[in-house]
């Protein structure tokens, strides 16, 4: 019995190691365009390579699920279609016997999303932020994004490219009212350059030749004239200084997501969101158990030639579990109808839906 047990315990392993890899990368594949465009911003290639690592841990709490739903299609699957399953049965081995060191090992892996979602992939999630929002500090440049609008209290600037060094091209500055919101000011130019006072904490924008068009508040006719250079000054460390020390409810830790609600709780604040989030990283935190339960019975009914059908059956169950999910997630402004409870009905049905299916296998 143990050297069937290893020999199954063996090609799961193995494929849910590769199938982890494989989603992995598929997952940090976005945030490699990300690395990329940061670095063309002047952010240094370790900080850009850091804030990269530092979302591996949510990646690794989605690959988890996945590659172990995989493995479990596979291996199964193909002892499903060379009759294995028939002959270890044949030979009075139960199917609970097959299956139970892999119930343990993905109450293991179920314990490691948990750990993931809860605590690791939060802080590290907000410590990525943090690093970005120093830059912006200690390298100013790194925020003048070609092709990006940059808002800056009542101006927004366009800038189409950034040459050698501090150059800049093709510029448009709108400058709207404090007040009414209206535009007042357009000024464009084709070159400029940007100056940094890192003293004053000061980033300034000088453009030479600009065409300035003045409109007029009561609706007249916009004068135009003509600079030899224009400038504009962002107090980019007052800026930072602004930015709410209050976290995003995605990079709380447990303890934090606690400690929130309770106070939430106290002012009389709807709590809907928190609650959210926290039953939703529980319910993802569970999904090992879900997937294995749901792609066993799947694996084991197919035949050799239904082996790529029950694979797509498969993954279109898997998906629809992450997109109920977060269905439920956008229900936060909804809170009557408890979308925080509601999440879980993938994990109830996934789980005792393959419970009773390997049951009715094991009774055959």
């Amino acid at each position: 019995m143990k050297i069937l047990n290893l020999y199954v315990v063996k090609n799961f392993v193995i494929v849910l190691t590769m199938s982890i890899i494989v989603v992995t990368f598929g997952i940090m594949g976005a945030n490699v365009l990300r690395v990329f465009e940061a670095i063309s911003r002047g952010i240094p290639l370790s900080d850009a390579f850091i804030c990269f690592l530092f979302y591996m841990p949510f990646a690794l709490s989605i690959a988890i699920p996945v590659g172990v739903f995989v493995a479990t299609m596979l291996v199964f699957g193909r002892m499903s279609a060379d009759n294995e399953i028939t002959a270890m049965r044949a030979c009075g081995i139960s199917i609970l016997q097959i299956i139970s060191p892999l119930i343990i090992l993905a109450v293991i892996l179920t314990c490691v999303c948990l750990l993931l979602q809860l605590e690791v992939g939060p802080y590290y999630a907000g410590k990525s932020k943090i690093i970005l929002k120093t830059i912006a500090v200690t390298r100013p440049l790194s925020i003048i994004e070609p092709g990006t609008p940059i808002d800056y209290e009542n101006n927004s600037i366009y800038i189409g490219d950034r040459t050698d060094g501090n150059n800049i091209r093709d510029i448009q500055i709108f400058q709207f009212d404090k007040n009414s919101g209206k535009l007042r000011k357009d000024v464009t130019a084709a070159t400029g350059k940007v100056v940094v006072n890192e003293k004053k904490q000061l980033l300034t924008i000088e453009l030479f030749d600009a065409s300035i068009v003045q409109h007029a508040a009561n609706g007249k006719r916009p004068d135009r004239t003509f600079s030899e250079r224009f400038q504009l000054s962002l107090d980019y460390g007052r800026r930072f200084n602004e930015i709410r020390i209050g976290k995003r409810t995605r990079v709380l830790t447990l303890s934090e997501l606690f400690g929130k609600t309770i106070l939430y709780r106290k002012l009389g604040l709807d709590t809907t969101a928190l609650d959210i989030e926290l039953n939703r990283r529980i319910a993802f935190g569970l999904a090992p158990i879900a997937f294995l339960l749901l792609g066993m019975p799947l694996a084991i009914r197919t035949s050799r030639r239904e082996t790529s059908i029950g694979l797509l059956i498969g993954v279109v169950l898997a998906g629809a579990y992450f997109v109920t999910i977060m269905v439920f997630q956008a229900f936060h402004k909804f809170p009557r109808i408890y979308p925080q409870y509601m999440l879980w009905l993938p994990n109830v049905l996934y789980q005792v839906g393959g419970a009773i299916a390997i049951w009715r296998i094991t009774r055959r």
